[in-house]
């Protein structure tokens, strides 16, 4: 390497496997991973901390790392006055949500880059999210913050000290939560988050007006709602459902070529995205896609499911099986550029006929939709009206926009592609593989199942410390941080889906013991649980959270896994382990419902009550597999499946209890839907077992 093409600087991130970390580790700021070192240099200067928070497909941590952290002036400063500190959000969590917290203790609204100064023991003093670097447009600069915040630590130290122990204070008050006893829980707050959802629903363009601007996936709302439907029948929830679906895919915020979702709109009309793809949000939106499809039947809602995970296995998949992060939005430097289009481009890839299909369909215009002239593809109009227009059959119009569609994907490819952050972590795999199980079994689809075995397998074999811990986060063959509540119970949660997917026991072995080290690592006796371990690094506190942001939280995801355990006949006081949890947030789930729809779910299953299901047969025998597609094929929330060959029955039994006892009467496969441990009388057809599953069928006396 010549000395012109030799980076001028390199600070201590350069050691560090996290794509965000390395984006920085050349950057003049003399930047230190979290650590000891970092709190240990702070103490014997006398310096304060930044401790810089972002992702690395976060646009607007691009934005700040080339206007601040390059700027060599901006760089010097705060060198000189300041111990600097990056952490990479999706690796440390932990940390994120403590200075988050403080962040938004100090009324101020939070996102990334988030950018915390704290005390040398790190306590949170003050902060922001995005600094310019000068003043402009009202918002103070990044230059004239950091001396602000220095010349008060020259001048004002004991007040600084005094607002920082009063704000620590403040986050360690607000993580504790203890589980009030006797809770009696009714399906009131399932109602009450369906009605606020309706009252904010567009009506026009779908999805929810819940910020003044931009639009977020809702896929665990629109989950949430497909239940409420099938308790209720209630048909406004379903036409929210579908109609947020329908015009989500038809939007910009939909890659109408390669497949997946970008992380939200920046308008109400899903017209214009925030570019980056994140593994959670095409996961969460795959499964809500495959649960309209059960409750529809609607091949339309298939199509785009597995339109997602293509995409998922196409381009987030890594050849050992495992999935990849995220997508950045931007590429050359310009947010979005890899997927926008102009006329001249379209019809330079196309054939005449096929460039006017793909103008119309995609609306396509000289003007464009997006910066520079250029346009964002979507779907503004439905297709029978497009053909009419260009006097064409829906089915031949349909062929020249297939025809046009690999075209452009090809043309595409040869573009600059934005990062790809190839880290893997477990929660966001996991989701993943709940996406690939759940679907695979929907569809009967062995290629999605055995996508979905594969990543379970790499995450629960690479994902381990030498002691058999399972870890956070995995990238060029580091397996690194330990993993956290939502780790644990979010994978649980895939294995007890791959289980019921596969029949294989051993998935469910892997299930039951996840949530026995969650009750060993992160149990709280009086309250729910903790999202780090007991044997964890000590932080400023130890969060409890339960709020369902992009994911659902480690405790949703918890409690949903103890009762499904439970309903499978495990009896090791998990019914109780997962009532502390939704009891501990019972004034959230109450008066704000929709924040909290994942555990929402949780609870309207612990209300249902689950049916129980257990089928005996051979697996290749048409007869089971019959039975076993009315549980697969069917919409059956409040459902767990246990299912093994007469010969196997034994061995599974002594891991799954609702697996005891059964057997296949007169050679003949056999089900049986119990409520309760108290099961009818057991069953050989579908169209039995299909009558007994009805969610209003009572269980025997």
């Amino acid at each position: 390497m010549s000395d012109a093409s030799m980076p001028r600087f390199t600070n201590r991130l350069i050691g560090e496997k996290s794509p965000y970390l390395q984006q920085h580790a050349h950057n003049p700021v003399d930047w230190h991973p979290w650590g000891p070192e970092a709190f240990a240099k702070a103490q014997a200067e006398d310096k304060m901390l930044l401790v810089s928070i972002g992702y690395a497909t976060c646009h607007w941590c691009h934005v700040m790392e080339r206007e601040s952290f390059e700027d060599e002036r901006l760089a010097a400063y705060l060198n000189a006055h300041f111990v600097p500190i990056k952490v990479d959000r999706e690796e440390r969590p932990d940390v994120d949500k403590i200075y988050m917290d403080a962040l938004q203790a100090m009324g101020q609204q939070g996102g990334w880059p988030l950018n915390m100064f704290a005390t040398p023991d790190g306590q949170p003093v003050a902060g922001g999210t995005y600094f310019p670097p000068d003043d402009v447009h009202g918002r103070r600069g990044f230059g004239a913050v950091l001396e602000a915040i220095a010349e008060a630590w020259r001048d004002q130290r004991a007040d600084i000290f005094r607002n920082a122990a009063a704000l620590t204070a403040h986050l360690q008050q607000h993580a504790r939560r203890q589980s009030p006893s006797g809770v009696q829980w009714d399906h009131a707050p399932l109602d009450a988050a369906c009605a606020f959802l309706a009252q904010t629903f567009d009506a026009q363009q779908g999805g929810f007006k819940l910020q003044a601007q931009n639009k977020f996936p809702p896929s665990m709302g629109l989950m949430l709602l497909l239940r409420q439907h099938r308790r209720t029948g209630d048909a406004q929830a379903l036409h929210m459902v579908e109609h947020t679906l329908r015009r989500m895919v038809a939007g910009g915020i939909y890659d109408q070529l390669g497949g997946g979702l970008s992380r939200y709109s920046t308008d109400h009309q899903w017209l214009v995205p925030h570019f980056e793809k994140m593994l959670y949000d095409n996961a969460l939106f795959a499964q809500a896609l495959t649960e309209a499809h059960l409750v529809t039947g609607s091949a339309f809602y298939r199509a785009y499911a597995e339109d997602v995970l293509d995409y998922l296995l196409r381009d987030m998949a890594s050849p050992e099986g495992a999935l990849y992060s995220a997508e950045d939005a931007d590429s050359e430097g310009e947010e979005g550029r890899f997927y926008v289009w102009r006329p001249d481009e379209l019809r330079a890839a196309l054939g005449p006929e096929e460039a006017r299909a793909a103008l119309a369909w995609w609306a396509v215009t000289e003007q464009g939709n997006f910066e520079h002239g250029a346009s964002i593809l979507h779907v503004p109009r439905a297709l029978p009206e497009v053909a009419a227009e260009l006097g064409l059959s829906a089915d031949a119009l349909g062929e020249l926009l297939h025809a046009a569609r690999m075209k452009l994907l090809a043309v595409r490819a040869r573009r600059v592609r934005p990062l790809r952050d190839d880290k893997v972590l477990t929660s966001w795999d996991a989701l993943g593989i709940s996406a690939l199980a759940r679907a695979g079994r929907a569809f009967g689809s062995p290629p999605y199942l055995a996508a979905a075995a594969r990543t379970a397998g790499f995450v629960l074999d690479r994902l381990r410390s030498g002691s058999g811990r399972l870890l956070r986060r995995y990238r060029q063959g580091e397996a690194r941080f330990d993993a956290y509540l939502v780790d644990h119970a979010q994978l649980a949660v895939a294995c007890l889906d791959l289980y019921e997917a596969t029949g294989d026991a051993a998935w469910f072995a892997h299930a039951l013991h996840l949530m026995r080290e969650v009750n060993r690592l992160f149990r709280n006796p009086q309250g729910p649980y903790f999202d780090t371990g007991s044997d964890a690094e000590r932080l400023l506190t130890r969060t409890m959270d339960g709020y369902d942001g992009v994911e659902p939280s480690g405790n949703s995801a918890a409690a949903l896994a103890f009762l499904r355990l439970h309903a499978y006949g495990v009896r090791e006081g998990f019914d109780e382990d997962a009532a502390r949890i939704l009891a501990g947030f019972e004034p959230y789930l109450r008066q704000a419902g929709v924040s909290f729809a994942a555990m929402l779910c949780a609870l309207d299953f612990s209300l249902a009550p689950p049916a129980e299901v257990a089928i005996v047969g051979d697996p290749q025998a048409a007869d089971t597999r019959a039975l076993l597609d009315v549980p697969a094929h069917g919409y059956h929330p409040h459902a767990v499946l246990a299912t093994a060959p007469p010969g196997r029955v034994a061995a599974d039994a002594a891991t799954i209890p609702l697996l005891e006892g059964r057997q296949a009467i007169g050679g003949h496969a056999t089900a049986y839907v119990c409520r309760n441990m108290m099961c009818r009388l057991p069953v050989h057809t579908p169209k039995e077992l299909q009558a007994l599953l009805r969610h209003d069928a009572p269980a025997a006396p």
